[in-house]
């Protein structure tokens, strides 16, 4: 007997839609599965291009497998010439020609809502892919981002400046928006004492200190990706970039809260808050 509750055809939806371009991290916290569960979250249909497979858990990076160009430009034309795209964000990239490959899409299909995610280096500070590819990241990608999101040792590279204070960070985001970005939010995560988590924004017009409530938790994996993420989610609902920017610390900062103590090493952060937040939680019927 066929269940007649639902509907078996649905009508075109208007939900905006988001694409992420980035590496999947098995473990569950960071990558294409934290991206997605942003958007799902902020009520966006998520699409995705996958750059990399990593073999990953809380402990760490066992194996990464770079998937071939040509399969990273076919998975974005598949999303983009069949079901459109409001925003796009990247993040791990991996290599050289996968970047080239990305830039090139982005401007065939004229992606303009880009939020950029330099994943160059770690936010304890090691170096995550070649120069040759971050040369590629910053001269092919970064000018067509109309946000960019380096943490504090991204920034030192992409500023060819050291970055110890409040000062170096508002001089590093005026100098990376000359790169060609629209605007630069140079995070804060991997500062010291009272910067930690502090993120400077500059568009060329206003240059902004953004804080938000600090969260002690030593499980913070996926919180670049969840927040560039977040960033794009906005975008893609019609948010100002600033407004998008501001929303999406929010969104982090709630996520930090119900950060998950999973695995035997650094947990991600948890996506569940809204859920857990809600009197409607308990979804499952009784």
């Amino acid at each position: 007997m066929v269940d007649t509750q639902f509907p078996m055809t649905a009508t075109r939806s208007t939900i905006p839609i988001a694409l992420t371009i980035a590496g999947s991290d098995s473990g569950g916290g960071a990558g294409i599965q934290a991206d997605l569960r942003t958007f799902a979250f902020h009520k966006v249909h998520g699409t995705s291009a996958i750059t990399c497979i990593t073999a990953q858990n809380t402990l760490g990076v066992n194996r990464v497998d770079a998937l071939p160009p040509e399969a990273v430009m076919a998975q974005i034309a598949a999303v983009v010439e069949d079901i459109g795209v409001q925003a796009t964000k990247t993040g791990m990239l991996l290599n050289q020609a996968i970047i080239e490959t990305v830039a090139e899409q982005v401007s065939n299909f004229n992606l303009t809502n880009l939020v950029v995610d330099p994943v160059m280096v770690s936010r304890t500070g090691a170096q995550l892919i070649d120069d040759a590819a971050i040369a590629t990241l910053r001269d092919r990608l970064i000018p067509l981002a109309a946000i960019l999101t380096p943490n504090r040792y991204e920034a030192q590279i992409l500023s060819h400046s050291e970055i110890n204070t409040l000062e170096e960070m508002q001089a590093a985001a005026q100098c990376i928006l000359e790169l060609g970005a629209r605007a630069v939010l140079v995070k804060g995560g991997g500062m010291k004492g009272d910067l930690r988590g502090i993120d400077v924004w500059f568009d060329g017009d206003r240059l902004e200190i953004l804080k938000t409530e600090t969260i002690e938790t030593t499980d913070t994996h996926g919180t670049g990706c969840t927040l560039s993420a977040a960033i794009a989610a906005n975008l893609a609902l019609g948010k100002e970039p600033f407004a998008a920017v501001q929303l999406a610390k929010n969104y982090v900062t709630l996520a930090l809260r119900y950060a998950l103590r999973i695995g035997q090493g650094q947990g991600p952060v948890g996506h569940f808050f809204p859920l857990i937040e809600s009197e409607n939680f308990d979804i499952l019927p009784s």
